[in-house]
């Protein structure tokens, strides 16, 4: 169950960086710095995400 938790915690913040994501880009003059930080977090998160659902 640990790992349950630790998946819906880790998709929760995936998601919440996919917003900002959204965000950023719905403006006028998207910061690309801040989008490929973003973007870098998100790709992280989804990494730990498969290492501990397994294969």
């Amino acid at each position: 169950m640990a790992d349950d938790d630790q998946v819906g915690k880790l998709k929760a913040e995936h998601a919440s960086l996919d917003q900002a994501i959204e965000e950023e880009l719905g403006r006028p003059f998207p910061n690309s710095t801040l989008l490929s930080d973003l973007k870098r977090q998100k790709l992280r998160i989804k990494d730990q995400i498969q290492r501990i659902s397994g294969p």
